[in-house]
Formats: structure tokens, C-alpha cells, sequence
């Protein structure tokens, strides 16, 4: 039986090369082939295509800590939102917490962002009006209170805005599985190169983000003003890597209520970047040619950068 797999797998192959020519697929820079029909695999073999991710908008500030679920995220994601504050991006693929949240409103540089990734699912709450109709036709699976009622529930814990929060299976049955993160990261054997640290500190207008290396976890543990980054549960967030990605941070065409212009934080192009991994800083180069390409870190000699296994933050800072 073993057999007959194998060989109707490999005559699948070879007419799916047929169909297209004989060509070999290219990479699209997330470290898959551009065809629609498969993907490549860590190991090098070829796997169908995997679901999407879920991508929640997690609040930020201090009325909204501490959060619930982002422990179990792949990677987060700070960016820099009005008046100086920041907020999340959490985004999951290996596996689904019970709850997220709290979850809050989306911005337009998410859209850019998100297109790394294959129509992923995004949970918000809320959004400029004006905002709206570019959400609406991203290639995104849109999924708010007023589309999916029951995936959102009101806690007690938290005066609102800063109480509404999520329930990840009534958005899909499973987690999609690491091949779903199609953001270019790749892991593996640290570099050479690196230099001792055990602190590193990013600061926004209103908001500050540090990253303590503790040798007894091997993981980065997160502050977030002076206070330390525990979830509801008592758990304290300490990503295995932590990237200082600096970027072009513009004003956008929007405002708040209170009249702030809101940052668009631009993910496309190129730039330096700081990678924290194993109680070491490396300095590296970060690219990404148009918004479907995964984001590409390298090291100073150009040799690809390897991210430690486990939770990655991503947080942006002005170039």
C-alpha cells in the first residue's frame, strides 16, 4: 500500500509538472514554491496548500492588560498607533488558545502586513469609516462582532472598550499548522557574530517595550512600561526571539476622534533590523519587495538569519 502512495504521488507530480510546462516553481520569497497547488515543506518535501493563519488585534494599552492568549501566538507583532501608544498584532498557526483578547480596532498598515501572509483571517473590532471599504476588499477573511456574534463575548474583568475578547475555534475548527506562516522567518542554529546582551529597550512616543534575557528559560521576558507582560493567567511573555525592525513610520489619511493622525507603519522595502536570540544581539538587514513576498532577515555577511524555535515578537520601530 505504502508503495501505491508513493507512486501515485510521484505520477500526481509529474502531471501537475506537465500542466505547467516542465517549470520548476519559484520561490516567492517566503520559502515555498508560487504555485497554487503545493507548497514546500521544512523538509524539502512538497505538502498541500495549508489553511490560513488568524491574525487578532490585541489592545494595548494599560487599561487592557493584562491580555489573555497571546503566550500562544507564533509571533506578535507592536506597532505604533496614535497619539504615541502602541498596539498587537497576534498571529497563530501551530496552535489555538481558548481566548484571546482584548481585542480592538485595525489600522490600515495591518493590510500591507497581512498580504505576507495567504488570506489570513483577521479579528477585529471596529475600524475608521473611511477604513472600512480597504479592509472590506483586502484579500482577507474579514471576521468582526457584527459577522460572527457568537465567536465574541463581553468579560467582567475590564471596564469597555477594553473587555471584548475572542473564542478562536468558533473561527476555525484547528490550528493551521507552521506551514501557514508564509512571513519568510526561518529557524535554526544561531549565527556567528553576535554580542552579549541582556537588555534591550524600544521606545514609542507613549509606550515603551524591554526585553530581559533570562538564562534559566532561554526566552526574553517582556515588560511593557515599566511593568512586567504577564496574561490573565499569571504567565509570564518571554518570546524565544525579538526583532527591532526599523521602518518608515508616515502619517496616514486617518484620525482618530480625538483628531490624531494615525502612524502607517510601512513593512515593504528594506532596512536595518536588531535580532535578540539566546542572550545575544545580532545586527541585521530586513527585506521584502512587494506585499505578497515574505519579510527576509539577513545577517551582516548576507547569510540568512535564523530565528530561535518558539514565539517571535516583531516590533516596529521609526527609522
Amino acid at each position: 500500500m505504502t508503495t501505491a502512495v508513493l507512486v501515485a504521488a510521484a505520477t500526481t507530480a509529474a502531471l501537475v509538472a506537465g500542466c505547467s510546462g516542465g517549470r520548476t516553481p519559484s520561490d516567492d520569497g517566503r520559502g515555498r514554491p508560487s504555485t497554487p497547488e503545493a507548497s514546500r515543506s521544512a523538509d524539502g518535501t512538497t505538502a498541500p496548500v495549508v489553511g490560513s493563519v488568524l491574525a487578532v488585534k490585541i489592545d494595548n494599552v494599560r487599561a487592557a492588560r493584562p491580555q489573555t492568549g497571546i503566550d500562544a501566538a507564533d509571533v506578535v507583532y507592536a506597532e505604533q498607533v496614535e497619539a504615541g501608544l502602541s498596539r498587537l498584532m497576534a498571529v497563530y498557526a501551530t496552535k489555538l488558545p481558548k481566548v484571546v483578547g482584548p481585542v480592538r480596532s485595525a489600522r490600515e498598515s495591518d493590510l500591507e502586513l497581512l498580504r505576507q501572509f495567504e488570506r489570513p483571517i483577521l479579528a477585529f473590532s471596529g475600524a475608521q469609516g473611511k477604513l472600512m471599504p480597504l479592509i472590506n476588499k483586502a484579500p482577507l477573511d474579514v471576521q468582526t462582532p457584527e459577522k460572527v456574534a457568537d465567536a465574541y463575548f463581553r468579560g467582567t474583568d475590564k471596564p469597555t472598550p477594553h473587555n471584548l475578547y475572542l473564542r478562536p475555534n468558533k473561527l476555525l475548527p484547528a490550528a493551521p499548522g507552521a506551514d501557514a506562516l508564509t512571513n519568510g522567518f526561518r529557524y535554526g542554529a544561531a549565527p556567528e557574530g553576535g554580542e552579549p546582551r541582556t537588555s534591550r529597550t524600544v521606545r514609542y512616543p507613549a509606550a515603551r517595550f524591554t526585553f530581559t534575557w533570562s538564562a534559566d528559560r532561554s526566552r526574553w521576558l517582556v515588560s511593557q512600561d515599566g511593568t512586567p507582560t504577564v496574561t490573565t493567567g499569571g504567565k509570564r511573555v518571554a518570546p524565544a526571539t525579538v526583532v527591532v525592525q526599523y521602518v518608515k513610520v508616515r502619517k496616514s489619511a486617518f484620525h482618530d476622534f480625538l483628531g490624531n493622525n494615525t502612524p502607517y507603519t510601512e513593512t515593504i522595502g528594506s532596512g536595518r533590523a536588531e535580532v535578540l536570540r539566546g542572550g545575544q544581539s545580532y545586527d541585521a538587514t530586513w527585506d521584502r519587495a512587494t506585499a505578497e513576498d515574505g519579510t527576509r532577515f539577513t545577517t551582516a555577511d548576507g547569510a540568512p538569519m535564523n530565528f530561535a524555535r518558539g514565539q517571535v515578537w516583531v516590533v516596529f520601530a521609526k527609522a
